[in-house]
């Protein structure tokens, strides 16, 4: 027996948001698209907690596990 899980996935795209993670994260324009305001600016100010935060973030993006301010998965 099997159990079918579905997933409820947002209208943010997960490859737009790798990119923008890849060439902007420490600017942390990501969590701007995201919806992800109050840690948007918090990653602008420190510019992406020297760059620990944006590989946080990457790496979170990259497996699927990021989700945009509702919760929800990004779209593939």
């Amino acid at each position: 027996m099997t159990a079918t899980q579905t997933v409820a996935t947002g209208t943010k795209s997960w490859i737009a948001t790798l990119l923008i993670c890849f060439f902007l994260g420490s600017l942390g324009i990501h969590r701007f698209y995201v919806g992800k305001v109050g840690t948007g600016i918090l990653m602008l100010i420190t510019f992406g907690g020297l760059g620990v935060w944006t590989l946080i973030d990457f790496i979170m993006i990259a497996v699927g596990k990021f989700s945009d301010k509702d919760g929800l998965a990004l779209a593939r």
